[in-house]
């Protein structure tokens, strides 16, 4: 028996019913920026939620939840894409 288990995988892509609430956490070093990062990627987007989640201990990063009503799987990806690419954001979750 292999003592390092491989780790789980998914056969079948878990399926969505369009058009639903998404929610991304994006994380950045400014509040400011990163709303003005999220209602550009979001433009258009009916029922944009952004609401303050966390700021690290030392001040230096935020993080921000951000619901989005998403009409199918390429709005879904296509902003989580446009968020990982904005100069404003570290990381989207």
């Amino acid at each position: 028996m292999d003592p390092f288990p491989k780790p789980f995988t998914c056969k079948e892509k878990p399926r969505i019913d369009y058009p639903c609430p998404w929610l991304y956490k994006v994380i950045g070093l400014n509040e400011e920026d990163l709303r003005k990062a999220i209602t550009t990627v979001c433009a258009g987007t009916d029922n944009i939620l952004i609401s303050k989640s966390h700021t690290s201990s030392g001040g230096k990063y935020c993080s921000l939840n951000v619901e989005v009503l998403v009409k199918d799987d390429e709005q879904r990806l296509a902003h989580y894409q446009n968020l990982k690419n904005h100069a404003a954001v570290k990381v989207v979750l």
